[in-house]
């Protein structure tokens, strides 16, 4: 599935007064359904994001300023409590109808490995905090779930907006303090207070963006400067007093950048930055060229209404198309929706869309009870967020249970690699779950007693990673283990080994960075660490230093060794440090634990022959056999038994994911993986 990152259509209201007056702007409704069906359209066929979020966090931030800014300049109360829940009620119903569906299509048609991401985002978009768990797991190479693949990954922007609309409140009442002190007209502090917000937010998001920008993507501090345009936009917008003529083609030229934003632009590799002042200036060009009253005017075109009332529902229509399209290629089982099944996506989007916004917003937006005092307002939006949180709760105590259930079964229930010897029999609970449960995925990265100690911890902050297990004091050998993910998932296995012969083992790993490659092969970043790893492993002199020497092809019979990789281990060699280097796993094309989850009756569907994922024989024996001080460790056999990769062997399932080994698995192969390294180093 692509990566995307789906964007969220303005929650306020289609009714923008001005200043001083109130009407409709038909303009800004139409550039509101503009703006979701360039999202929904990009997102179903081109995999790609639009510029479309963009769009309606200024949307956002500008019909919430002409509110509140026509309030401070009457002298009327804020009313922020009232404000607040009057969002909950409007903006409540329609999301929990959403997440109801989802976490029902969850059950119904996804695969439990991922069931636990499902509800850990369904809480965070509950309580508007989504985007900040995708920011954590958009830079955390290790959290399984993947962002693109979850049905409420939509929600994230859905969190920023919550989050702005608690803030921007906040500000308004601030400037309306600065007012009251200083007698100064509202208008110039507000512009002076949102001016500032967006030189320091823009400013960052640039910085940011440059240094990490999956995290920015998702960062509200990143996205403060959208909201304060839109104010900006909002405030500005009586003295910007200019002819019909200049407004049309404004308009026009505001609309041609929208559109084409999306596809001029790698947006999801670019924004936040001050590349989205393309889709923001754009909307606001659209703004302020307003209601030209010309019959070649843009605002014409937006003010149709199809436009409107695909405006109205667009908040629904934003909620529906994701969700819609992650379970529709989930069933499907396709990577993206071609040309027919994005029609079918579409379409069903926007029936659930005018449904939705049919018989539930519009009749509880026209219910007058719960206006009439703000504890019924409040009781509605505890009644929603009840839908939700009643059946959620029930179904995570459930896998908590299980969970609980698969901890307390024994060795012999779930032998996993044991099962590989000749004339194993089982001895365990026939009816003993699986070992992990695939809810529990997410848990099942290499297990060791902690972060390395301060005598132990390397000086070169690039090795933070540091972590051991066993004791320094009474250790009697050092392993060190070195190189990216696939070398520090053993050292579950290593730490066994080390408790029962009193070794100390000790990991600096980086996802993604092999140890060693040949410069220029790898990123600066993973050349900068191997040279740090190589001076610690120097400063450091283990007993040995254990990493993988080779690296698989994806779902291909194809492995190489690195090109630099005896230059880069010789000045241990030569210090005699002895290496060892394990074969790589195989890396297969379809995720090993979601397979055997979704074929939970006959795993053995998930079944891939060794020979489709590993040569032969691995070249990495060829390079061990001619250089000294140099141990080859194939552990394949315990991982690909009988020319097969299995899916679950011995009741453990083997895999947490496409390429790297579950923990619960590796703990059974410790006497093998024992044995063998000892034997490799003469121990």
């Amino acid at each position: 599935m692509p990566v995307l990152h789906p964007a969220p259509p303005a929650t306020g209201g289609g009714s923008v007064p001005e200043p001083g007056e109130r009407r409709f702007r038909p303009e800004v409704q139409g550039l509101r359904a503009l703006a979701v069906g360039m999202v929904v359209l990009y997102h179903v066929w081109l995999g790609r994001v639009s510029g479309g979020v963009d769009v309606f966090l200024l949307v956002s931030a500008f019909l919430l300023t002409v509110t509140f800014t026509r309030r401070l300049e009457a002298g009327q109360p804020l009313a922020l409590t009232a404000y607040w829940l009057g969002l909950l009620r409007r903006l409540l119903p329609a999301a929990m109808v959403v997440l109801l569906a989802v976490l029902a299509a969850t059950a119904a048609l996804m695969p439990s490995s991922r069931w636990r991401s499902v509800l850990d985002q369904t809480w965070a978009s509950l309580t508007y905090r989504q985007n900040w768990v995708l920011a954590g797991n958009a830079v955390d190479y290790y959290a399984l779930d993947s962002s693109a693949a979850s049905p409420l990954q939509h929600f994230w922007s859905l969190s920023v907006q919550g989050q702005v609309f608690l803030l921007w409140p906040l500000l308004f009442a601030l400037a309306g303090a600065v007012v009251a002190v200083t007698r100064l007209r509202v208008r110039p502090v507000l512009l002076v207070l949102f001016g500032a917000v967006f030189a320091a937010s823009l400013a960052f998001s640039v910085w940011q963006t440059g240094a990490d920008q999956a995290a920015a993507y998702f960062d509200t501090r990143a996205r403060l400067w959208e909201f304060a345009l839109g104010s900006l936009v909002a405030l500005a917008l009586p003295y910007l007093v200019l002819p019909a003529r200049v407004r049309v083609v404004l308009g026009w030229a505001g609309a041609a950048m929208m559109l084409a934003c999306g596809v001029l632009l790698q947006v999801q590799q670019q924004f936040p930055g001050f590349v989205a002042l393309w889709p923001t200036l754009a909307a606001a060009a659209v703004i302020v060229a307003g209601r030209t009253d010309s019959p070649a005017g843009v605002d014409r075109w937006l003010s149709a209404a199809p436009l409107l009332r695909l405006g109205e529902a667009s908040y629904a229509l934003y909620l529906w198309h994701w969700p819609v399209l992650v379970l529709w290629l989930v069933v499907a089982d396709k990577p993206s929706a071609g040309l027919r099944d994005g029609a079918a996506v579409v379409a069903l989007s926007l029936l659930l869309a005018l449904f939705t916004a049919r018989f539930v917003e519009d009749p509880l937006r026209s219910w007058s009870w719960p206006s009439a005092k703000r504890r019924r307002t409040g009781l509605v939006a505890a009644v929603a967020l009840s839908l939700v949180v009643v059946p959620l709760s029930g179904w995570e105590y459930r896998v908590q249970a299980q969970e609980a259930a698969v901890e307390r079964q024994t060795r012999a229930d779930n032998p996993g690699a044991a099962a590989l010897d000749p004339g194993f029999r089982f001895r365990g609970d026939e009816d003993a779950l699986v070992k992990p449960l695939a809810s529990s995925l997410g848990e099942e990265w290499a297990s060791v007693d902690g972060p390395c100690p301060s005598t132990l911890m390397p000086a070169d902050p690039q090795l933070s990673s540091c972590v051991r297990t066993g004791d320094e004091a009474t250790a009697e050998r050092t392993v060190l283990v070195v190189g990216d993910s696939h070398a520090q998932m053993w050292m579950t296995a290593l730490g066994a080994a080390a408790a029962e012969h009193r070794w100390l083992a000790v990991s600096v790993h980086r996802p993604d960075c092999r140890f060693v490659d040949a410069p220029g092969a790898v990123d600066p970043d993973c050349q900068s660490f191997n040279e740090a790893v190589t001076d610690y492993a120097l400063q450091l002199s283990p007993d040995a230093v254990l990493t993988v020497g080779s690296r698989t092809a994806w779902s291909s019979p194809e492995e190489q060794v690195p090109a630099g990789f005896e230059a880069g281990i010789a000045p241990l060699l030569d210090a005699g440090i002895p290496v060892v280097a394990l074969r790589d796993t195989p890396r297969f094309e379809e995720d090993m634990a979601e397979c055997t989850a979704r074929h939970a009756a006959d795993p053995s569907v998930c079944d891939v022959p060794v020979a489709q994922v590993l040569p032969p024989r691995s070249p990495l024996a060829d390079v061990a056999a001619r250089v000294p001080g140099l141990a080859y460790l194939d552990l394949t056999d315990l991982v690909c038994a009988e020319a097969t990769c299995h899916g679950i062997v011995g009741n453990v399932r083997v895999f947490m994911d496409r390429d790297h080994l579950s923990k619960s698995y590796v703990e059974t192969t410790v006497p093998a993986f024992s044995e063998r390294l000892r034997a490799v180093l003469g121990w």
